[in-house]
């Protein structure tokens, strides 16, 4: 086990991230420089008996106040999450980490699915525990419940043949009605944002600022695109794709109060997963949805979209984590949850 400090192990750590089946961009350092100067990274390596690394894990840092430092780790660790000596070298370095900015946790929302039954006795035998009750998007950092599409070796009439009929009609019901999709620039990110605002107040959820979503643009450099889809030359939605390694995710997506009607948000779909195949991706990811599977759930419209696309419906395993000061971290976690509590109170006041 080694920490990934100069450039040499920055370049190894970044070829075994893009090259691993299990790569998240979260795990990356170029995300890592996004989340700056708010969380520090840290990136642990584990490694064979040549040197060679077969698992990392990338940790954040940030101090809370009143209760210290948090280590939080998202859609990590990257390794054979089955091999218990690679968990363990990485547990060690966490343990590590944990002594030199003296942590109250270590907390991992991992892309591993609920039902994995030998992950969850490696890592239990490792002395972390795990949360697995989280339903909604409030009681998680990051969703547990997604929408996977399957692309792998597929061509795009493969693909589009696993929608549901309507949404092949909506997605060519936009292109009749005069709707186009162009890749932006930074310059763009302007018009992305103004309509986030307008979704955010529809949609009742809070906006990163302008600032946050151009710092994406320059520390992902080739990782990211903008798409914005127009009618007679105005912006009416877009949505920011991010391309790591053998997977495109849907990271955010943004539609205007106007031109709804002409499906651009299901022509925008098309075209991100049209570049996730082009790229010969294995998964194209849309992200979150409420585990609360109920037509009467406020999020059930966000459900019903990304399953149309013949995604399949995906339950991760939720917060697996290590408190190294359990009663402080116990604290925080009551303190977490009634501020989120309060948040959420909040805007359904404004609303």
């Amino acid at each position: 086990m080694r920490f990934v400090t100069d450039e040499k192990s920055k370049k190894e750590y970044k070829e075994f991230l893009e090259n691993h089946e299990r790569c998240n961009f979260q795990q990356s350092l170029e995300w890592a420089e996004v989340k700056k100067p708010n969380w520090k990274p840290e990136v642990i390596s584990a490694e064979d008996d040549n040197g060679k690394i077969i698992g990392s894990l990338c940790v954040w840092i940030r101090k809370m106040p009143i209760f210290g430092n948090l280590m939080y780790s998202s859609r990590g660790p990257v390794c054979d999450i089955h091999d218990f000596s690679v968990m363990k070298q990485l547990t060690d370095g966490a343990k590590e980490l944990a002594k030199k900015y003296n942590a109250f946790v270590l907390r991992m929302e991992p892309d591993i699915l609920s039902d994995d039954q030998e992950f969850r006795e490696v890592v239990t035998n490792l002395g972390y525990k795990i949360k697995d009750d989280a339903k909604d998007f409030k009681d998680e950092i990051q969703p547990r419940y997604v929408f996977r599409l399957d692309i792998k070796g597929k061509t795009e009439e493969e693909v589009m043949a696993g929608f549901k009929q309507k949404w092949r009609y909506n997605i060519r019901l936009a292109g009749r009605k005069g709707v186009t999709v162009k890749e932006g620039t930074k310059e763009d990110l302007k018009d992305f944002h103004k309509i986030m605002i307008e979704t955010g107040a529809r949609d009742g959820f809070i906006i990163r600022p302008l600032e946050y979503f151009e710092k994406m643009y320059d520390c992902l450099g080739e990782h990211m695109k903008v798409l914005m889809a127009y009618y007679e030359g105005e912006p009416i939605s877009g949505v920011i794709p991010i391309f790591y390694g053998n997977k495109t995710w849907y990271l955010y997506g943004a539609s205007s109060n106007k031109h709804r009607n002409l499906m651009p948000n299901y022509l925008l779909q098309w075209e991100m997963i049209k570049m996730a195949i082009a790229r010969h991706d294995d998964v194209y990811d849309f992200r979150g949805v409420s585990g609360v599977v109920d037509e009467n759930h406020p999020q059930y419209g966000l459900y019903r979209f990304k399953q149309g696309f013949g995604a399949t419906f995906t339950e991760f395993i939720g917060e697996v984590y290590m408190p190294y000061k359990p009663l402080r971290y116990k604290l925080y976690r009551f303190s977490e949850k009634t501020f989120r509590t309060l948040r959420q109170l909040k805007m359904k006041i404004k609303k």
